[in-house]
């Protein structure tokens, strides 16, 4: 690992974001034109101390979810990303981390959403990043990547990712997740990733197999959502979607028309928060009710 070079490349990425890149306030009093240290490495979420030691050349090989956790908070793209990661001795190419790396034009934009849920997921429908009114509104992405981290294959294999929206919603979500999954699959082309997802949920999911015969295609570009909060209730919503240059990401915001009952109840989410949520709801929708797209 050559330490000195990494050092000198943080510190030059960090000097060229300014603060309102990344949703901070100037301030009178910053002597830096770009981040300070402790800026990034609370967008990291490492410790002061620690970033500062790589920033010196010292400290501990960073492992490669720390890194990519730099390259998100530092607005890398995909080659200053690859070269983080060749400084740090450690394999660009690791399973699933370049595809899971929030694309900046998308993060820069879920930054100044911080007054409506908004979160950025995988065009399979894996929840890669979302704000803390997303967290609130839908509860917190799981851990575990693979198939099960998206809700798309959640929501034909477990019944608890179905908790998130009103029974008689369940066709209409159903039917646009599987169109969706089309035209995912026909972007992609002959995709491994995709053509294992497809097969293991026809295996597993009688309604996904006798949707999927049906060839319906098209991408989820908007919708209106009624949405089952554990405290609010139902929130009616409306979802919407900016795509990547490449379609494999996408920022999904919420919204209500000003006036309606689903404003006042996106209000009161941004007061009360997760803090609401019991330990048991929380647990729920952390392992199946997470929306996804």
């Amino acid at each position: 690992m050559n330490l000195p070079e990494l050092a000198a490349f943080l510190r030059s990425r960090r000097d060229r974001i300014r603060p309102a890149d990344v949703g901070l306030p100037a301030g009178p009093r910053r002597r830096v034109p770009g981040l300070r240290r402790e800026e990034v490495a609370q967008l990291a979420g490492l410790s002061a101390d620690y970033y500062t030691e790589l920033e010196r050349g010292r400290g501990a090989q960073p492992s490669s979810q720390t890194l990519a956790a730099l390259a998100r908070a530092l607005r890398l793209g995909g080659d200053q990303r690859d070269h983080l990661f060749h400084l740090a001795d450690r394999p660009a190419s690791a399973h699933g981390v370049g595809a899971r790396q929030v694309q900046p034009a998308l993060l820069g934009l879920l930054d100044r959403l911080a007054t409506t849920p908004a979160q950025v997921i995988t065009d399979l429908h894996e929840t890669l990043l979302q704000n803390e009114l997303a967290a609130a509104l839908l509860g917190r992405a799981p851990e575990p990547r693979g198939p099960a981290a998206g809700f798309a294959y959640r929501w034909f294999t477990d019944p608890a990712a179905r908790a998130l929206y009103p029974p008689e919603d369940h066709p209409h979500h159903s039917r646009v997740f599987v169109a969706d999954l089309q035209a995912v699959a026909a972007r992609r082309g002959r995709d491994n990733e995709v053509a294992a997802m497809t097969a293991a949920l026809r295996r597993r999911s009688a309604e996904f197999a006798a949707l999927w015969d049906t060839y319906d295609v098209g991408l989820r570009r908007a919708d209106h959502k009624r949405i089952v909060h554990p405290t609010l209730g139902v929130i009616e919503l409306d979802c919407h979607s900016l795509f990547s240059e490449d379609g494999r990401q996408r920022l999904l915001w919420f919204t209500a028309p000003p006036g309606t009952e689903g404003a006042a109840q996106l209000e009161l989410l941004g007061v009360i928060g997760t803090q609401d949520m019991s330990a048991t709801e929380g647990a729920s929708r952390t392992q199946g009710g997470v929306h996804a797209g």
